[in-house]
């Protein structure tokens, strides 16, 4: 499993009641479902995904999140996570505050836009970076809000979101001390979980 995923999975306890947005191929959910007995379900709108979720038999259900997650009722889920998606989404604001209605902690990871090598290259070419972690064009990129780990944080401070814990990894998903000094310059994937 992904470095980054294994940070989440020592934040989640055991038995808990988990949605989890975006869920990809569903490789989190799966290892939850079977290593802390996490129950649940994973949303998800491609359909190799999604076929992929079934063959592992993780229930998931074929929802566009951007049109919302009203079909889900107030704090349904102990936690409602979305792993490197919430840049893709129209209302990343919006989006936050429904997975705080629906679960009561969240945890968000999401690619740090902010981090030296994407200013270096933008200031020296003058063009969006690619790279491995970010392997897009602007114009074919699923990313469209490029925000960076500070961002993320005033956003939690402006709509009195409470910060739990975060964490801050490299592009080998692994932390370091001076990541964690400075890690909206350092980091290249943020992790935060988040409660009301």
């Amino acid at each position: 499993m992904r470095a980054d995923l294994e940070i989440i999975d020592e934040w989640i306890q055991p038995n808990s009641r988990v949605l989890d947005l975006a869920c990809g191929p569903g490789e989190l959910l799966h290892h939850l479902m079977v290593n802390k007995k996490v129950s649940g379900y994973g949303l998800e709108i491609r359909a190799k995904d999604l076929n992929t979720c079934i063959e592992k038999g993780i229930p998931v259900l074929e929802q566009n999140i951007d049109e919302g997650l009203q079909n889900f009722e107030d704090q349904s889920f102990d936690l409602v996570m979305m792993t490197h998606a919430l840049q893709q989404f129209r209302r990343p604001d919006l989006l936050i505050d429904e997975m705080l209605r629906i679960g009561k902690e969240c945890i968000i990871t999401f690619p740090n836009f902010g981090h030296w090598r994407n200013r270096i290259h933008l200031a020296v070419k003058g063009r969006m970076p690619v790279s491995e972690f970010l392997p897009y064009n602007w114009y074919d990129t699923p990313n469209i809000h490029f925000f960076t780990f500070q961002d993320f944080e005033r956003l939690c401070h402006e709509k009195n979101i409470k910060i739990v814990r975060w964490a801050a990894v490299d592009g080998q998903l692994k932390d370091h001390w001076w990541i964690r000094s400075m890690p909206n310059l350092f980091s290249e994937t943020a992790i935060f979980h988040i409660s009301r």
